[in-house]
């Protein structure tokens, strides 16, 4: 009898034991449909759908993984889209800002090449047509430095610079400018050297595109560069006294294409500062803006000095 019931109960706990596999493994095939519908309509480009699953199913590591793997896709090709719409913005850009000018010089070249003026008039047709010359110049560089920046063969030579010494040899080259533009100038440069790992060539846009920026844009008649030393970083301060930013489009002037709207230049790619703010973090660096509308414009930029033993 004894053996009997033991058989039974054995029997019974074999049936409970085939249910419950047969119902895990409906279960399993279950959410393998799912997945397989939810893959699909994630290829046909819905990538909002998720697997559901509870913790305790044998498939959820399985279905949490898959949903990583979707999460992780869908935030690259946002990011693709908005390079794509940033792109084809530019080019709408770069149909308007190089062919409006470049007609424009062409036309006073033309003008001046046929005597069609001349004297005082032809002098003052070239000198035009080199201005516009230097603004296509400047347009393109801008463009050649953004597409760089996004390309795979964008490299940087970091190595152990004076930080001084590099700043006082890309300033000279400014004087003349400064001079011919009747922007007063003065520079606070300690003698001795702050040494950073920097790329000096990086470092050396950075100064131009700031620099070139308070040129085209501020409408300011003094600007001022200062170096000091701040908690183990060389700060980097370049000041004007221009007509200022508003507090609105301070916020975003590190971003790709943004364009002030009010009193400043249009004479813009909206590229300069991105470009800046890209370069300064490619060198570990960090830079902020402070703006008084009406008073001037304050860009400072922080990197970490070098210890002074490491310097060769």
């Amino acid at each position: 009898m004894y053996i009997e019931i033991m058989f039974a109960l054995g029997t019974a706990a074999a049936l409970f034991a085939v249910c419950a596999s047969l119902h895990t493994v409906r279960r399993v095939k279950k959410q393998i449909l799912e997945m397989a519908a939810v893959l699909e309509d994630v290829k046909n480009g819905n990538g909002n759908r998720r697997i559901l699953a509870e913790t305790h199913e044998p498939a959820a590591p399985l279905a949490y993984e898959i949903n990583e793997i979707i999460l992780s896709y869908e935030n690259r090709l946002s990011v693709y889209r908005k390079a794509e719409e940033t792109n084809k913005q530019l080019m709408t850009s770069l149909s308007h800002d190089v062919r409006t000018p470049l007609t424009t010089l062409i036309g006073y070249l033309d003008a001046a090449h046929k005597g069609a003026v001349q004297g005082k008039e032809r002098d003052g047709y070239i000198e035009t047509a080199c201005r516009k010359a230097h603004d296509l110049k400047e347009y393109i560089d801008v463009l050649f430095d953004w597409f760089k920046l996004g390309s795979d063969e964008f490299s940087m030579n970091i190595k152990p610079v004076d930080l001084t010494e590099l700043t006082r040899s890309i300033l000279i080259d400014w004087i003349p400018i400064f001079e011919d533009t009747t922007i007063g100038y003065t520079f606070d440069i300690p003698e001795q050297p702050f040494k950073v790992q920097i790329d000096p060539d990086g470092y050396m846009r950075i100064l131009n595109n700031l620099i070139q920026n308070v040129i085209s844009h501020s409408r300011a008649d003094k600007i001022e560069i200062t170096l000091s030393e701040q908690g183990g970083n060389i700060r980097i301060l370049l000041s004007d006294n221009g007509i200022g930013i508003d507090k609105e489009d301070l916020k975003h002037i590190f971003e790709r294409l943004y364009k002030c709207e009010k009193g400043r230049s249009e004479k813009s790619s909206g590229l300069g500062l991105s470009i800046v703010r890209q370069l300064v973090e490619k060198l570990n660096g960090t830079i902020t803006a402070d703006s008084v509308p009406g008073k001037g414009t304050v860009f400072a930029l922080l990197f970490p000095l070098m210890d002074s033993g490491s310097f060769v």
